[in-house]
């Protein structure tokens, strides 16, 4: 399975996720959120793939950011288009898509084929990070051929469930607010506890 852990920021912070074996390390590149990544961190992670998270942001905003950050993959947490895909060919694509009840999981049918993963995500006010879940249920309903990650309020106390939740196309878990210390700072020994806890078949 693999792990991505989302609103990174903080150099020293950064070496310690990483240091935990995940597969991917998520920074948002939105002005809008707390854990917006407003300048460049003394420390980029070496050992796990960089995630650029935008919103309806301009393309050439995007392949810049790609390009100084060496991103290896762009997550799309907007309202982006399957045109706006289609332009950033060449760079891989996790497209976010929100999720409150099952008719929502149809979405994904607009970026079949243009994208690399999605991230089904809790439908809210904002822009992902409320810590809140859905229903996982209504995932039964995916039945496309591109593979997904599961995120939403995912937090310590959820390893059974992670580990009871089986789809076919489900290829990791995103981790973000329910491990933090403050927006953008997570905590080391609730990450590494989790992971331990869902490593123990």
């Amino acid at each position: 399975m693999m792990i991505k852990v989302c609103g990174m920021r903080d150099a020293e912070n950064i070496r310690e996720v990483e240091a935990l074996g995940i597969d991917l390390m998520g920074f948002i590149f939105w002005p809008k959120s707390s854990r917006y990544v407003s300048e460049r961190p003394a420390y980029l992670p070496t050992n796990c793939k960089c995630v650029g998270v935008f919103v309806d942001e301009d393309i050439e905003t995007v392949r810049r950011i790609a390009d100084d950050y060496a991103l290896e993959f762009i997550q799309l947490h907007g309202h982006e288009s399957a045109d706006y895909c289609a332009q950033l060919k060449g760079l891989k694509l996790i497209k976010a898509i929100s999720v409150s009840g099952q008719d929502d999981i149809a979405t994904y049918k607009t970026y079949e084929g243009l994208v690399d993963y999605y991230l089904f995500d809790t439908k809210c006010p904002s822009v992902g990070g409320s810590g809140l879940q859905f229903d996982w249920s209504v995932l039964s309903a995916y039945d496309g051929n591109t593979p997904f990650l599961l995120s939403g309020g995912i937090g310590p106390d959820d390893t059974e469930r992670v580990k009871a939740s089986h789809h076919s196309k489900c290829v990791g878990i995103d981790l973000n607010s329910r491990f933090e210390i403050a927006p953008g700072l997570k905590d080391i020994n609730k990450l590494k506890d989790f992971l331990n806890a869902l490593n123990n078949e």
